[in-house]
């Protein structure tokens, strides 16, 4: 392994004990993963399918996935779980359904799936016939469900926390909502995206001898950006290792920048407690930056307390220093960096894709977007409208998800006018008093001959017409012919429904209609994918693999070509770019308002560490005097964060509103081509 440097070899070949790798950025912890599982396989006789990696995005996965297979051959690798931490809690919960009390094809809900069956709860009378009005709804909905997402990933029941003795009504409401929404998960055969991980912890802390299984399965395990992980990921690792040594982590305690979402960068630390032979090797070496940038990342995030000490070095030069852009207003700001960058483009011949502007909110894209379109240059945001927030694109899953799991009442209830079958909203009123009465899905009921008691005849046709056809495709899925495989029963169901002249019918204009064709194509065009990379594959492994991509990738973007990206900083991490620019440098911005009211400071910091490490060559900061924030301008202050980086290595643009010299000729050539391009 002649690539590696001392520390990464050190990494890739201890066994003796459990290991965490503190990798900073652009340090190569993603070759140092891919190294020890080769070396693992080749070295240690471990077979590949008793190793499992784990990391938090489908395209880390994928990259570490394609970088074994380049070190190894891929007859070695075959049976190797390189995963999410999600798709591991799903297939361990897919092979444990009885304990569970699921049944197979069970649908994974999404954030819009739990949140609508949330607010359905809260629409309830409660025991005094008393609803709550939708404005009480809309306020205190956010908060319930961020409780309840809190309490899953703290490992948390609804019994547990019942047993709590509470005086605030507030709470109990919250633990009577939380229990009522995980039995009504089970009533739909479904589970939400924090059971994935929740549910396994719960199976292997109750039933020793399913443990024991797993821990057979899985012989060694490798978690990539532990930082990231929140309590029960990090019990459902101590649960798989046990009192083994056969564990290795990577992360980096500064990179840590999603405690809003559950993470616990604390579980670094409480490594060494729970792993007292824990061996703690540090990856310093920086092959990403220059000297300037890592000493103005370096000083920045020495002024929060560490557990483990670290600092990033490079032998890649000190490079140029560090711009800091000062302009009147939030205008003058997008125009500033926009003329910078372009300025540059030319006149270095650099692709537009080296370069990445970083904010902190979405909103502050708005005006760099605008400056971009007028100066033609191509850019990109990431984390804009993901493909599967797409209507269309949601019809289809919600067809499939019923198709596999007919206790799916949300799905049923999305495309049972989907093309529109006459099937009106009373109709569905009497028929989900029904179901409420006999305990039944809604699809189910639809056949039940005690239906004519209850709706018109031709109602109860329909619906029997409705429930015969779902049946007759579900047969066709499990039929296991080249006929009936799962793509040529998902092609039949889009035929049968009609639904290319549904979306005509439905759209804006022609044009509309058929990039919404084009979405349908393209979703069957992935399941076919899936389906060709792993041919054994069910109807309900495509969708539940599918139904992971929506939740999993909505931030995820591939890098493109030649365009200027655009992205909060949350977005960046894990990404570089040659030339940086980060936005907005002022108090409430960076840091956050949020944050200093807070005094969550710490994880702002950490925020604006990762976007400094994002830069290889060059990298720009930019502030306003003044900002319009909630429809009045108010004075901007200098965010905390300027005044601790090295002043010496800022080179202070203030004031300089023009472009200058050399810089405002290329402006001028940039702008002249532009013109060109748009004469053709």
């Amino acid at each position: 392994m002649p690539d590696l440097n001392r520390r990464q070899q050190q990494a890739v070949e201890h066994i003796d004990s459990p290991l965490l790798v503190l990798a900073g950025a652009g340090s190569g912890k993603t070759r140092v993963i891919t190294n020890k599982i080769a070396y693992l396989i080749q070295q240690c006789g471990h077979k590949a399918h008793t190793i499992a990696s784990v990391t938090f995005t489908n395209k880390a996965a994928r990259e570490m996935k394609e970088r074994v297979s380049q070190i190894i051959p891929k007859s070695q690798t075959r049976g190797l779980r390189v995963s999410t931490f999600h798709t591991l809690g799903l297939n361990i919960i897919k092979s444990e359904l009885k304990l569970l009390g699921l049944k197979s094809g069970f649908s994974i809900f999404d954030t819009h799936d739990s949140h609508a069956l949330i607010k359905d709860l809260m629409r309830q009378p409660d025991s005094k016939g008393k609803k709550l009005d939708e404005e009480t709804i809309k306020e205190h909905f956010e908060g319930i469900s961020k409780q309840i997402s809190s309490w899953k990933n703290d490992c948390l029941t609804p019994e547990q926390l019942a047993q709590q003795t509470s005086t605030d009504p507030a709470f109990s409401y919250k633990v009577k909502v939380y229990g009522e929404y995980n039995h009504h998960l089970r009533t739909y055969n479904a589970v939400d995206f924090d059971d994935l991980i929740m549910l396994p912890v719960l199976i292997f802390t109750h039933h020793s001898e399913v443990l024991e299984k797993w821990r057979h399965r899985i012989r060694y395990l490798l978690v990539d950006e532990y930082q990231d992980t929140n309590t029960t990921q990090y019990q459902l690792v101590k649960l798989l290792v046990g009192d083994r040594t056969s564990l290795t982590v990577v992360g980096d305690d500064d990179q840590s920048i999603y405690c809003w979402r559950g993470a616990k960068p604390e579980n670094l630390a409480l490594l060494e407690k729970d792993f007292p032979q824990l061996k703690v090797i540090k990856l310093e070496q920086n092959y990403r930056s220059t000297k300037t940038i890592l000493k103005a990342a370096n000083t920045l995030i020495a002024n929060n307390p560490h557990v483990f000490e670290k600092a990033l070095w490079s032998e890649l030069g000190n490079g140029e220093a560090i711009r800091v852009m000062r302009v009147p207003d939030e205008h003058k700001e997008a125009v500033r960096v926009v003329s910078s960058l372009v300025a540059h483009h030319f006149r270095f011949k650099k692709s537009y894709g080296d370069y990445a502007i970083l904010y902190r909110g979405n909103h502050q894209s708005r005006l760099f977007e605008k400056q971009l379109r007028e100066q033609q240059v191509p850019y990109f945001i990431s984390g804009g409208t993901s493909f599967f927030s797409h209507t269309e694109v949601r019809d289809m899953l919600s067809y499939l998800r019923l198709l596999v799991n007919p206790d799916d009442d949300n799905a049923f209830l999305r495309i049972i006018n989907t093309p529109r079958r006459q099937i009106g909203s009373a109709t569905i009123e009497k028929l989900s008093q029904y179901c409420s009465q006999s305990s039944t899905g809604l699809l189910t009921a639809c056949s039940h001959l005690a239906l004519n008691e209850h709706l018109p005849e031709k109602a109860v046709q329909r619906l029997n017409e409705f429930s015969s056809w779902m049946e007759r495709l579900q047969r066709n899925a499990h039929g296991g012919s080249s006929e009936n495989s799962p793509i040529k029963v998902v092609e039949q169901l889009i035929v049968d429904i009609d639904y290319d002249t549904w979306l005509f019918e439905t759209s804006n204009s022609e044009k509309q209609a058929e990039k919404r064709i084009e979405n349908v194509n393209e979703l069957v065009a992935w399941l076919q994918r899936l389906y060709e990379n792993e041919p054994e594959s069910s109807l309900e492994d495509l969708v539940s693999k599918m139904i992971l991509l929506d939740i999993m990738e909505r931030n995820e973007e591939d890098s493109k070509n030649d365009q200027v990206a655009l992205m909060t900083m949350h977005a960046s991490k894990g990404l570089e770019f040659p030339y940086v620019y980060i936005v907005g440098m002022e108090e409430e911005l960076l840091p956050h308002r949020t944050s200093i009211e807070e005094e969550n400071i710490e994880e702002e910091r950490r925020l604006c560490y990762v976007g400094i490490t994002r830069a290889q060559k060059e990298l720009t900061f930019s502030l306003t005097s003044k900002r319009k924030q909630y429809g009045e301008i108010i004075d901007s202050e200098p965010s905390r964060f300027l005044d601790e980086l090295p002043q010496e290595d800022l080179e202070w643009l203030e004031g300089k509103q023009q472009l200058e010299g050399e810089e405002r000729k290329e402006f001028g050539r940039a702008s002249i081509a532009g013109i060109r391009d748009i004469l053709g």
